[in-house]
């Protein structure tokens, strides 16, 4: 009895088992659904395949297993994206094969070029639209090839080759929508919903001072690499969820709150940063008590989910601070005044106090878009300013131009040799050049469909000469087929190793999987998995040879673009600059912090140069916007010196952010230092007070854009060195 006892109080309760399973479940339980969906998706794919008598059923479980995703909403948009690219490219290659069925060359050239058109547009939009521009050059070449050699039977193939892919499209679709769905929807409630928890700690530590550095930046890239992921599920949510679609203009609200809410905490923590550095005592002394008001506040809601009731109570919350954050503002310079401060010191307090007010009043706005997600409607629904995504046109031509090259060489290659298998062979160059063609690393994504590939063709043969002729019913092939895809859909779960399973998977259906009727040919099957693989070895050499991404050129050039950054926010117009400005910054550092993978030293430099560009392009924007809306009054006036002082400011950053170099900063900042003056001597009759006074708030500005520039830590003093 003793014994049974101690096993007893040895073995976990049921509130642990609960926990355990339930832990389970949201780990190697999602894996294991995932591969659990992915084998009933190729097996009711395969299954009406045969059924329907289809000429490749392979074409069926590729378009199958190339939507696959974990989530029902991203297969769903994938899916919509791919029918599209399918349509484009049986239109333009019926018509290519229309105008030059006769001429082998001349059609490859058009191939080639399409096929070019397609990559680029892929690279350039690097979301779910990529799948239209890739599918329409991979359908191009998946009817076109083959048309070369029977022409006559060009539009039948081309009818078959889309109703293969629709129907791999529908099974999957169908099989992610109703069985143990993983909806897209509930990931994005979920990342909004942490989101500002994670925010809110480190907004506290950065206002009592309790913020390395370190831990800065590595939120800043985890920030800017959430904001073009939750743009991304918005957009894949409005597939799957019509409540999410009603709610579309908010999310994409929230988005752009929560950017530019990043960005003024970073002002302002770089601010209490240097003032930290100087001692500045004085203002600090002052100036905390403002700084616990609203730190205090965040403190509490640090890790917690903030739920839309919750938001409501946090709003309700932020506008009692900013009541009492005004009234301890004017105590607190009431105080420094007494002090009989520095000029320095006093722009200082008065440039931190703006960018603590408008940072409460943003954590305001927030908050209240937040708990307006409750309602269906909402007043707040009505935002114009979109997401603006920036992609570098050069990058997006060299993919284009690599992907061209390769679809051109395989062709002249096959025309030349007359090789059986040439037609595979240019094939599987398009498949692998639009696949990597939105990689950082399209290299290494090379390797790895390569060695999937390799692994496939192993099992490929074995099956195929081994067991294949064995069996009887479709039954049979199930069970030998389930671990050949089991293990490849495993791999697909795993990032780093995900280009193996799409190697496996696609390229055993297109080898390895029986047809209707099936044949037994160990020399066509060789010849093919050799023209797949010396393919792929091409792919991998053009990758390496011709500009990779991942390489210093397109660094620099990233770079550059997000220092034009703050070019644009001076010269382009100012509806819609903020938006723009925000997401813009933002998707270049992610794209450019995922190519410079690997290297620490560029990925840091590329963090300060976003820093950099969001301090002086905030200041930039708020400068702007106060002179749109300035009285009409004659201190406020175009031809006032100071108006003119600002404008030439402008025009000295605009040259600084396009070529770095000292002689340019020391020019923006005499340039910044001489608007302050010309501002600042500037008489109005209204008391001097940020919240009271237009020129006040424009000075806090300036010198907020000066003390950017005469930052130590500033890349423009590196690139000044340089």
């Amino acid at each position: 009895m003793n014994s049974l006892t101690r096993i007893s109080a040895r073995l976990p309760g049921a509130d642990a088992l609960r926990q355990a399973a339930s832990a389970w479940a949201h780990s190697d339980g999602v894996t294991w659904v995932f591969i659990g969906k992915t084998l009933l998706t190729a097996f009711l794919a395969l299954w009406l395949a045969y059924r329907l008598e289809l000429p490749q059923p392979n074409t069926v479980l590729v378009s199958a297993f190339i939507v696959l995703q974990p989530q029902s909403g991203q297969v769903l948009a994938k899916s919509f994206y791919r029918i599209l690219g399918t349509l484009a490219g049986l239109t333009v290659m019926v018509t290519f094969i229309a105008l030059f069925a006769q001429e082998r060359v001349l059609f490859l050239l058009c191939v080639s070029l399409w096929v070019g058109l397609c990559t680029a547009g892929a690279a350039r939009y690097r979301d779910f639209r990529a799948y239209a521009c890739l599918l329409a050059g991979y359908t191009a070449v998946m009817i076109g090839i083959p048309a070369t050699l029977h022409p006559e039977g060009a539009f039948m193939a081309a009818l078959w080759r889309v109703l293969e892919i629709t129907l791999g499209i529908f099974c999957t679709g169908l099989v992610s929508a109703l069985v143990l769905p993983q909806t897209s929807s509930a990931a994005l409630r979920n990342a909004l919903d942490s989101r500002f928890g994670d925010f809110a700690g480190l907004a506290a530590a950065g206002l009592e001072g309790t913020l390395d550095h370190a831990r800065f930046e590595q939120a800043a890239a985890r920030i800017a690499a959430e904001a073009v992921g939750l743009e991304n599920l918005r957009n894949v949510t409005a597939f799957e969820d019509p409540h999410m679609r009603l709610r579309s203009g908010r999310l994409a609200r929230l988005n752009s709150e929560f950017m530019q809410l990043t960005t003024r905490f970073h002002a302002l923590q770089r601010l209490l940063d240097r003032l930290r550095e100087r001692q500045a005592g004085a203002v600090l002394e002052v100036l905390m008590p403002c700084l616990v008001e609203v730190g205090g506040l965040l403190a509490g809601w640090h890790g917690r989910p903030l739920r839309d009731a919750d938001a409501a109570f946090l709003a309700a919350q932020l506008e009692h601070c900013r009541q009492q954050l005004m009234p301890q503002i004017r105590e607190a310079r009431a105080r420094l005044a007494h002090a009989c401060p520095r000029e320095a010191d006093q722009l200082d307090f008065e440039t931190a106090a703006e960018l603590l007010f408008r940072f409460a009043g943003d954590l305001h706005d927030y908050a209240q878009t937040h708990a307006s997600l409750a309602a269906h409607k909402h007043i707040r629904e009505q935002w114009k300013e979109r997401f603006t995504p920036k992609a570098n046109a050069v990058a997006a031509a060299v993919a284009g131009l690599r992907c061209a090259l390769l679809v051109l060489v395989g062709g002249v290659f096959w025309i030349e040799t007359s090789w059986l298998s040439g037609a595979t062979f240019t094939l599987t160059s398009v498949l692998i050049a639009a696949l990597s063609s939105a990689s950082p690393n399209p290299k290494r994504l090379s390797l790895q469909l390569t060695f999937g590939t390799l692994l496939g063709a192993t099992l490929g043969f074995i099956l195929t000469f081994r067991v294949l002729p064995h069996l009887d019913g479709f039954p049979l092939l199930c069970m030998v087929l389930a671990p050949v895809f089991a293990l490849g859909a495993f791999l697909i779960t795993r990032p780093q190793w995900s280009g193996y399973g799409v190697g496996l998977l696609v390229w055993f259906c297109i080898a390895s999987l029986p047809a209707n009727l099936a044949r037994y040919d160990a020399y066509t099957f060789i010849n093919e998995y050799l023209a797949m693989l010396l393919s792929m070895g091409m792919a991998v050499v053009a990758a390496m040879v011709i500009l990779p991404p991942n390489r210093p050129w397109l660094w620099e050039r990233l770079e550059a673009e997000l220092r034009m950054r703050v070019v644009h926010t001076i010269s382009d117009p100012l509806k819609g600059l903020s938006a723009g400005f925000e997401s813009g910054t933002r998707d270049l550092l992610n794209q450019a912090y995922g190519l410079a993978s690997g290297r620490p030293d560029v990925q840091r430099r590329l963090l300060r140069w976003m820093f950099q560009v969001q301090e002086v392009g905030l200041a930039i924007i708020e400068l702007r916007r106060e002179q749109a809306v300035l009285p009409d009054e004659p201190w406020y006036a175009e031809h006032m010196p100071w108006r003119r002082a600002i404008r030439a400011m402008g025009r000295a950053l605009i040259r600084l952010f396009i070529q770095p170099s000292e002689h340019n900063r020391l020019r923006a900042l005499a340039a910044v230092e001489h608007a302050i003056h010309s501002t600042r001597s500037t008489q109005e009759p209204r008391p001097p007070h940020f919240d009271t006074s237009p020129l006040r708030r424009m000075c806090s500005y300036l010198h907020f854009i000066r003390t950017s520039l005469l930052d130590p830590s500033s890349p423009l003093r590196e690139s000044s060195r340089g």
